[in-house]
């Protein structure tokens, strides 16, 4: 079995600095690290968790909280935990996914037990009582969803306000004045999901201010329900000629609900989602959206907090609050309302 003086020994390297390349408790060199980390590869070296907590009083084990719930789009939220674990791996670190429904007693036996160094919080709500625990346990953390006060730790999310009015802007300078919006379940914002207001509320305030007329809806999270949704609202107003989707669910039903009905976009619809590229290849979507970057938040919320735990950014620097900004990937989708005969 490989140990840390053999990956030394094939990198051209010190004992220690293998052993801080690993760990992330100093700084070294892109090089060097790179040097590191394929001696790592060549060898197969594990490292020995035991020996390092004892030593280090450190897992190397990040706690993921992240729940699998009903009203959502299970796949959408794979691509979150995804960007966790792979950039976890990456800095070293293993992944302990934990899906408990009571989030606050998962994140107090999890530091009770010293199983982990720092923790990574999805499906945060607007009121999340997770963050009372957070405080209470002292552990590092970092968040993907902007919760509706100080969180206290590093925050990281897309600017759905930002989006929404980015969603407006876009269909009113093409010429398109009558809109229908279908956002997520009305379940998830009664839990606390704010970015369903927060993308609605920017939506609805751009159009007033531009003349837009825009028909807001929940929709379903799966299919068939989706599908019947997507028919109704449509059946209901005949004259729109543009659709937002900040919903996952609708937007993987679209092509087919479009279909049925003899109708193309953007022949006769134009249409903007919210999801990320990676979903929009996994389902084939034809449709313009702004990415999500769900893979992108995953992977900058576990990169700011390893460097918490590796003291590499001081633990008196304050948290931060990152909310990336929209941007629409153009696949076709969008075009100037059709002028009938």
């Amino acid at each position: 079995m490989a140990t840390i003086g053999d990956v030394a020994r094939v990198a051209g390297v010190s004992r220690s600095t293998a052993s801080y390349a690993l760990s992330g408790k100093r700084s070294i060199s892109p090089a060097v690290r790179q040097r590191v980390q394929a001696a790592v590869a060549e060898l197969g070296y594990t490292p020995n968790a035991g020996a390092r907590a004892l030593a280090t009083s450190q897992t190397n084990v990040l706690g993921l909280l992240a729940r699998f719930l009903d009203d959502e789009f299970a796949p959408a939220m794979l691509e979150y935990i995804l960007g966790v674990t792979h950039m976890a791996r990456r800095l070293g670190y293993d992944t302990l996914l934990v899906s408990e429904e009571d989030g606050v007693r998962a994140l107090h036996r999890l530091a009770r037990s010293r199983k982990v160094d720092g923790f990574v919080l999805l499906n945060v709500a607007e009121n999340d009582q997770r963050l009372a625990a957070l405080e209470e346990v002292g552990h590092p953390a970092a968040l993907v969803g902007l919760p509706g006060g100080d969180a206290g730790v590093d925050v990281f999310d897309l600017d759905f306000e930002a989006g929404g009015r980015l969603m407006v802007d876009r269909m009113h300078g093409l010429g398109h004045r009558e809109l229908i919006l279908v956002s997520q379940p009305e379940h998830v914002l009664e839990r606390g999901g704010a970015y369903v207001w927060r993308l609605a509320n920017a939506v609805r305030d751009r159009a007033e201010a531009l003349g837009v007329r825009v028909h807001a809806y929940h929709g379903a999270a799966a299919q068939p329900d989706i599908g019947a949704d997507l028919t109704s609202f449509l059946d209901a107003h005949p004259h729109a000629t543009g659709l937002l989707l900040n919903n996952e669910a609708a937007a993987a039903a679209l092509p087919s609900v479009l279909g049925a009905r003899g109708l193309s976009a953007p022949g006769d619809l134009s249409v903007i989602g919210r999801y990320s590229d990676d979903f929009a290849r996994t389902f084939s979507l034809p449709f313009s959206a702004i990415d999500s970057a769900a893979d992108r938040l995953g992977r900058s919320a576990v990169e700011r907090l390893v460097g918490r735990i590796s003291g590499q950014i001081p633990a008196a620097e304050a948290a931060t609050v990152e909310l990336l900004p929209p941007m629409i990937i153009d696949r076709g989708s969008l075009a100037p309302p059709r002028s009938d005969p």
